[in-house]
């Protein structure tokens, strides 16, 4: 039997990025994936915390997550 044709999500995109109640895309910053001695403290604390994508891509961010917003 044939799969029914849909939009389906991005699944590359939804590992990446989630989408707020409110709307906004969030993404978590770079450079915390190893080399982490190196870094001090202050910056790595900064890593942590989750960024709002600029608003100039997230159009296209949510065009590939259907079903989040």
């Amino acid at each position: 039997m044939r799969r029914p044709k849909g939009v389906k999500t991005k699944k590359s995109v939804a590992k990446r990025f989630k989408v707020t109640a409110t709307g906004k895309v969030m993404r978590s910053h770079a450079g915390r994936r190893h080399l982490l001695a190196t870094k001090n403290a202050k910056r790595r604390h900064r890593l942590r915390e989750s960024a709002e994508v600029d608003p100039s891509d997230t159009y296209r961010i949510k065009q590939n997550l259907p079903f989040s917003h």
